[in-house]
């Protein structure tokens, strides 16, 4: 961290130990230490490229083609990408029952792979790490459909229904899970502590489960590197590297 003060890396440490039913909300800010782009930084890949709208991709095989072309070019970028220390933090805190759940924005897998119990793991904008069907959800592994589309430059179809094949991620556009926001709102209501880890807070209905937590009695704590609009909601606030923040905790039992 920058030398945020001691004084409140220690209160975050004394929070984190007493949590018994604590979540932890992460954003772009807890994977950019495994090489994953926050994606909304300026030079961001958003700002070169103006987001696909679900309802597009659905109408447009060319709007599909060229989604699946970012997609696979994005995943030859962040090739190799493994969760960090404050992934693994995490999963501990989850495993050593501080935290009831794990709520991520992100769509890199790699809390999974840090190993937070799937009952545990909340994936408000689904996993980038396979693909699905849009009519059977039949589910589709990323490298069948990447040969396929080197093979043809064809947007994927279904193998069992020939519905549209998609990243299982959420689209711009895209309704949320219902399953999973509705979990994801329970687990908040029912926080002691509600950790905001690495996000910026402007993507809704998400960035309102802080708020959630708050109200209904949980101690709020903002980690991230930049301000964010709920900063003077919340009970602490630190600046920084969160790699650097939650790697004490990586390794305790």
């Amino acid at each position: 961290m920058e030398r945020d003060d001691d004084r409140k890396v220690a209160r975050f440490a004394e929070l984190v130990g007493r949590a018994r039913s604590g979540v932890a909300f992460t954003g772009a800010g807890i994977s950019t230490g495994s090489g994953i782009p926050d994606f909304r930084s300026p030079g961001g890949l958003w700002s070169r490229n103006r987001p696909i709208d679900f309802a597009d991709f659905v109408r447009s095989a060319e709007m599909r083609r060229e989604a699946w072309r970012r997609k696979f070019a994005i995943d030859d970028a962040t090739r190799g990408a493994a969760p960090n220390a404050a992934h693994r933090a995490v999963a501990r805190l989850a495993a050593n029952g501080a935290l009831a759940a794990v709520v991520t924005q992100n769509i890199d897998g790699l809390h999974g792979a840090s190993g937070v119990p799937e009952d545990r793991l909340i994936e408000l904008h689904g996993n980038g790490t396979y693909a699905a069907c849009l009519d059977c959800e039949e589910r589709h592994e990323l490298e069948d459909l990447r040969a396929a589309f080197d093979a043809t430059g064809d947007p994927p179809r279904c193998r069992r229904c020939g519905g549209v094949v998609k990243s299982a991620t959420i689209s711009f556009g895209q309704a949320m899970p219902v399953k999973a926001m509705a979990r994801a709102q329970e687990a908040a209501e029912q926080a002691d502590l509600f950790l905001v880890l690495g996000s910026s807070l402007v993507v809704y209905p998400a960035a309102a489960l802080p708020v959630a937590a708050k109200r209904a009695g949980a101690t709020l704590v903002i980690a991230n590197r930049e301000p964010t609009e709920l900063d003077p909601f919340a009970d602490l606030v630190l600046r920084g590297d969160l790699v650097e923040l939650l790697a004490p905790f990586a390794d305790r039992s």
